[in-house]
């Protein structure tokens, strides 16, 4: 599979300038085409219609895109109509938002198993936030402080394309280290935490990490007996075995 998983960003919301493009260019270039075929699908965060402009923009005017959107909360789309939109697609894009209420709309539907044969069929997997953490198969979401400020985060089961533990906005969500930091002490094992304007980027077997700011990164988090490790992924800049990360896993 080929998977990019933007830790957070803007990508040009009305009073935001634009952060991803490099990380975005090179979504488009794992495709292989010089226009490929974007699918956004804004789930996450209820098929919000300013989001679908915002996207349109920046992949359809900013980088020559052909884009097509697939909203699942109103429109009642015949499953095959689903289905046909993510086949024909060269890269899906998945939005930001709660991931929580994303993952039952895409089980509900059966978009999940959808997006897999997507994924085996070469199609790239790719999105931000929410959007970044679907395709693991443990995320560290907010999905619950959405609609209660003062909720904890919480370790949800995503869809396991990759069987990895993955924590996004490492950066800029000053509760977000210590909740990661307390659900590997239950559960051991490490994750991966990825900075805003970063991504881990997988192909196949191989996986490296690219940024859009130069200080951001993505982070190996663990523990060791007693002792609490976040380790920064500074040298894979070019691809490296995937097993090695999965093996600590």
């Amino acid at each position: 599979m080929k998977i990019i998983a933007i830790g957070g960003g803007e990508i040009g919301r009305p009073g935001t300038s634009i952060e991803t493009t490099k990380i975005d260019k090179e979504i488009i270039s794992l495709s292989g085409k010089k226009k490929p075929r974007v699918l956004f699908i804004p789930t996450a965060s209820h098929d919000s219609g300013g989001y679908v402009k915002v996207v349109n923009r920046h992949f359809g005017k900013g980088l020559g895109c052909k884009v097509d959107t697939l909203l699942l909360w109103d429109k009642k789309l015949p499953k095959r109509k689903i289905e046909e939109k993510i086949m024909s697609a060269d890269i899906i894009y998945v939005g930001g938002g709660n991931t929580l209420d994303m993952l039952k709309c895409w089980k509900k539907l059966g978009v999940d198993k959808m997006l897999k044969k997507a994924g085996e069929q070469g199609k790239i997997l790719s999105g931000i936030s929410a959007g970044a953490v679907c395709w693991f198969q443990w995320a560290n979401s907010d999905s619950l402080k959405m609609t209660d400020p003062k909720a904890d985060y919480i370790k949800i089961k995503c869809l396991n394309f990759i069987p990895l533990f993955i924590s996004p906005h490492f950066d800029t969500e000053k509760d977000r280290r210590p909740s990661l930091k307390k659900m590997l002490k239950k559960s051991r094992g490490i994750a991966v935490a990825i900075d805003n304007c970063a991504a881990l980027e997988i192909v196949d077997s191989s996986f490296k990490v690219i940024a859009s700011k130069p200080k951001a990164s993505a982070y190996l988090c663990y523990w060791k007996g007693q002792k609490y490790f976040v380790k920064t992924l500074k040298g894979v800049k070019k691809l490296s075995p995937l097993s090695s990360l999965l093996r600590l896993a």
